[in-house]
């Protein structure tokens, strides 16, 4: 095996535990990849993947070894690939940012827009997904995340806190007994419902799993794993949902449900990067306008920038 797209193919497929998600990783199609891999198992005379029902793909032995030898090749080309770019004094080139939904929808994108007005020549890529990308591997060369980095390779910078309440339609906030604090205990009859919450797969999301601590499963009347329509939902007047303040605040049609911004689901927000990039004059550029515009909205984030 003495091409490095046989072992990305081998490295796609494990990590995707599939050979639909394998392919789609790579930009190719199914058939392709599907043809590749039958390919390279002839031609080495092992079988790297046991093909299981529903599509699933689980490593031999063989393929075990293979994945293993792709993933140091990986790190070794990633780390050359960044040693270079961090060296890279241009304001040209691709720069790929990734970022939640809700931060892309109501305030990033105005900061990307002076941006590129600013460095006409850098393109910006935004990858829009609420996982944690991997800035080792270069998925994205900066992120902007609601968790401090823990990893040691990584360079980040605090922009802001970001506060979390409860919101709803004025005509369903008007049928309800509001609380006058945002303390969970103070909640009051609104711990009836209705609500707006996550789908069952959501657990971990931290204001999943308070709404899901604090309320019957009967109160939640629609659920979505998508803020944007949650927040769709809840101008609606479907029902009350758990929003960023930044998201609410700035929202026609809506309003807060307590008045206080919730203290358990209080987050930071980031600006992060690799240690190796964080030279490379796109990617400062970048971290300081947009790193800059977005630290000037941090009453918003923190709940006091609310609409009178």
């Amino acid at each position: 095996m003495d091409d490095w797209n046989d072992l990305r193919l081998v490295l796609a497929i494990t990590r995707a535990g599939g050979l639909t998600g394998g392919a789609k990783t790579l930009g190719i199609n199914h058939s392709t990849a599907f043809r590749r891999l039958n390919a390279l198992e002839a031609r080495i005379g092992v079988r790297l993947f046991e093909r299981l029902p529903g599509g699933i793909y689980a490593p031999t032995t063989a393929g075990e070894h293979a994945t293993l030898v792709a993933e140091r090749m990986e790190t070794e080309t990633t780390s050359l690939g960044r040693e270079i770019a961090g060296s890279d004094h241009r304001l040209t080139g691709r720069l790929r940012v990734t970022s939640s939904e809700t931060l892309a929808y109501r305030l990033l994108t105005g900061e990307l827009a002076r941006f590129r007005a600013a460095h006409p020549g850098i393109e910006v890529e935004l990858a829009i997904d609420n996982r944690i990308l991997s800035l080792s591997r270069r998925e994205a060369d900066i992120a902007l995340r609601v968790t401090r980095p823990k990893e040691p390779d990584l360079y980040g910078r605090k922009l802001a806190d970001a506060a979390w309440t409860l919101y709803g339609a004025p005509a369903l906030l008007a049928r309800l007994k509001l609380p006058k604090k945002g303390n969970p205990a103070d909640l009051g009859s609104l711990a009836a419902g209705p609500f707006i919450g996550w789908n069952s797969d959501a657990a971990g999301i931290n204001a999943a799993d308070w709404l899901a601590g604090l309320v019957a499963p009967g109160a939640i009347v629609y659920r979505a794993n998508s803020l944007i329509n949650q927040l769709q939902a809840a101008k609606a007047g479907i029902g009350l949902a758990v929003l960023p303040c930044y998201l609410g605040d700035l929202e026609d049609g809506i309003a807060r449900a307590l008045k206080s911004p919730i203290k358990a689901l209080e987050r930071e927000l980031w600006i992060v990067t690799h240690v190796d990039l964080k030279g490379t004059a796109r990617i400062r550029a970048f971290l300081d306008l947009v790193g800059e515009g977005l630290i000037a909205r941090r009453k918003l984030f923190a709940g006091e920038g609310r609409r009178t």
